[in-house]
């Protein structure tokens, strides 16, 4: 199995993608870069984008992680919406399966939450609903890890000092998410396969339907 993870610092920090690897055993590959948005993904002028697009265009993946800037869904949904619609695009002519990885709020009563003026409910609900439309709108599946932050914040030491990047944990969680999300699918497609004759459609793609945080 291999898995290309795209996003910025809340992908790579603590070495998530080698969690991810440990996890599943597959090799995971992320082409990452602090604050990188998913437009830039797509943009083969950049040295992200242009990595990025031999990747899709020129090896092949089983899933693709996509994760957006951290406030980007909210403050840029047009960008968001478009990027994951043309990535999700790609990642199926590639033959790969997408998975939106939702991310979380910065820390309550934190100074990063406070500098953007927004309350922590209003963010992890307009985040999640930003995660959500998008995972509907391109039959993606989704590894909610906003949600098990929202959930799990208040008793585990989550989230790093600048309240918004993860700890260790933080880390260890999304990479279990994800990690379950990939589980999942691979059980429902062997499944579906071991019922269906080969050529007779593809396998239905799924995305996780919970009541988002809030």
């Amino acid at each position: 199995m291999r898995i290309l993870m795209l996003g910025n610092s809340f992908t790579f920090t603590n070495h998530m993608p080698q969690m991810l690897a440990g996890l599943t055993g597959a090799e995971v590959v992320h082409h990452t870069r602090g604050g990188a948005r998913l437009s830039e993904q797509l943009n083969p002028s950049t040295r992200l984008g242009s990595q990025t697009q031999k990747a899709l265009q020129n090896e092949k993946w089983d899933y693709v992680v996509l994760q957006e800037m951290s406030h980007g869904p909210i403050t840029a949904p047009k960008s968001f919406f478009s990027s994951v619609e043309r990535l999700c695009r790609q990642i199926r002519a590639n033959g790969a399966v997408p998975i939106l990885f939702a991310t979380w709020a910065y820390q309550k009563g934190g100074a990063k939450l406070a500098a953007k003026g927004w309350d922590y409910d209003e963010m992890a609900q307009k985040l999640s609903e930003a995660y959500y439309q998008a995972a509907r709108d391109n039959n993606a599946l989704i590894a909610d890890v906003g949600r098990w932050f929202y959930a799990l914040s208040d008793t585990q030491d989550l989230y790093a000092a600048d309240g918004a990047h993860p700890t260790e944990l933080g880390s260890h969680i999304a990479a279990e998410i994800i990690a379950a999300v990939i589980r999942q699918h691979e059980k429902e497609a062997r499944k579906y396969a071991k019922h269906h004759k080969a050529g007779s459609g593809g396998i239905p793609e799924t995305y996780a339907a919970e009541k988002a945080p809030g």
